[in-house]
């Protein structure tokens, strides 16, 4: 396809228009290259995202159009801004999405799109384009849309059975909020396609134990578990082999727009994670790009970045971590720490259960340590099978000495004798005083240890630094 100079004028119109929608990891889709068709899709603009595997890959990250009947107060895109407008017609997203592919660009696609006409319309467009990449360019690729709320559930169906994942934005963590800057919309008509979406998932999994029982079943017709599948069965004939939404679904919320709390916000995805079965929740710094007189002004202060970040640790915490959102933070104190990330803050308020002896605790304390993670936990539990760990071990398995070492104890000793206290801690992680000995760095640079780096020696002797 020779893309003409009208396709990249929308071309640039389009992608920046979509530069605010953050919800574009791909992680979680996993599809082999198949005779006949064109590309494959890895558990993992141009947009990069993240492959399982460690690999960065680029989406081509655009909107179907940016016109748009709505008028929420905080969206370039709304119907009273001065803009310029553009759309794609199914045909050109495809042959762009193609074209760009081919070139080794991209990976896959990302697809949003402003309500143009209707919902109805606005979901039709979008699944004539993913159809035609799949059927007429037979495109195998990582595809990932909008699912419009109040679009008829039927074409959210068809779309999801020929897409990887889907999405639905919260747009804003509570429904007052919703209300107040975006009164067009509802967290009703918001709620339905992420429930709709939930339901298919759980049923296309069904379906697929159906078809693993109804293989068996012709080698062993009495080990079947199933009687045959009746409401169902249409489904499976209509889709062999698919899955609905097999990468799941995510959603994104904007931060900082309408003065909700982090409270409020990390209880929020808490709950939306457990009712509807999130893959993730995006949290997007508000960017105040209207000039609204009820949204922030964001021109000096710029977006709330660390805000943000704070969000993302905390969301990592309940997702990874095993931490519920009531430990996190709480009603007392509703907004995040900016000083210190949550797992230290969390550490930091709760000091009685530290230092802990990396030796015997358990995996689900060695993810409460500062400084230690999945991947480090996994492998202490796995080593220490084998023989006695040291901190230099430590050091070589992940974990981050330079927070960890205020917490943790190995064989009975602490890396440095320090106080367990909160004051002294919290002063040196955000002063990153600390110096590791050259023994577990690697080092041959000799550095004076700061006074207060080490304990009173009469409370060494009392075995106060090996508690």
């Amino acid at each position: 396809m020779a893309l003409s100079q009208e396709i990249f004028d929308k071309l640039e119109i389009l992608t920046d228009a979509a530069k605010y929608d953050v919800a574009c990891t791909s992680s979680g889709a996993s599809r082999r290259g198949v005779k006949g068709t064109m590309g494959s899709a890895v558990s993992a603009g141009l947009c990069h995202a993240f492959a399982a595997d460690g690999r960065c890959i680029s989406l081509l990250k655009i909107l179907q159009t940016n016109e748009c009947v709505f008028d929420c107060k905080y969206c370039c895109n709304r119907c009273s801004n001065d803009v310029p407008r553009a759309s794609f017609t199914p045909e050109e997203i495809a042959e762009l999405t193609i074209s760009f592919y081919r070139r080794n660009y991209i990976e896959g696609l990302f697809l949003s799109s402003g309500i143009r006409n209707n919902p109805d319309y606005t979901m039709e467009q979008i699944y004539q384009a993913v159809y035609m990449l799949r059927n007429k360019y037979r495109f195998n690729g990582y595809i990932h849309v909008k699912a419009i709320p109040g679009a008829d559930p039927l074409l959210i169906e068809k779309t999801g059975w020929i897409v990887d994942r889907m999405s639905v934005n919260m747009e804003l963590p509570t429904a007052e909020g919703l209300r107040r800057l975006a009164p067009q919309k509802n967290r009703k008509k918001i709620l339905t396609p992420m429930r709709q979406i939930q339901v298919g998932r759980r049923e296309s999994l069904l379906l697929q134990d159906y078809r693993g029982q109804a293989a068996l079943m012709d080698h062993h017709p009495e080990t079947a578990l199933y009687p045959a599948v009746t409401g169902k069965q249409m489904l499976q004939e209509s889709h062999p082999g698919s899955s609905f939404v097999p990468a799941g679904q995510s959603t994104q919320m904007i931060i900082g727009a309408s003065g909700e709390s982090d409270y409020e916000i990390v209880h929020m995805a808490e709950a939306m994670y457990r009712q509807f079965d999130l893959k993730r929740v995006f949290y997007s710094a508000f960017i105040n790009t209207t000039g609204d007189d009820q949204l922030p002004d964001t021109t000096e202060s710029g977006p709330p970045l660390l805000r943000e970040h704070r969000l993302y640790q905390a969301d990592f915490l309940m997702r990874f971590y095993q931490f519920k959102a009531e430990e996190i933070i709480t009603a007392d104190q509703p907004h995040l720490d900016i000083q210190v990330d949550p797992k230290c803050n969390w550490a930091l308020g709760h000091l009685e259960y530290f230092p802990v002896e990396v030796q015997t605790a358990d995996y689900h304390t060695l993810l409460r340590i500062p400084g230690v993670g999945v991947k480090s936990a996994k492998r202490i539990i796995t080593a220490r099978r084998m023989g006695t760990l040291d901190f230099a071990a430590l050091k070589k398995f992940g974990v981050v000495l330079k927070r960890a070492m205020y917490f943790i104890t190995c064989g009975g000793r602490m890396m440095i004798p320090l106080k367990m206290n909160r004051s002294f801690i919290l002063t040196n992680l955000l002063g990153l005083r600390e110096t590791l000995p050259p023994g577990i760095t690697g080092e041959t640079v000799y550095q004076q240890m700061s006074l207060l780096d080490l304990m009173d020696p009469a409370d060494e002797r009392s075995g106060y630094g090996n508690r």
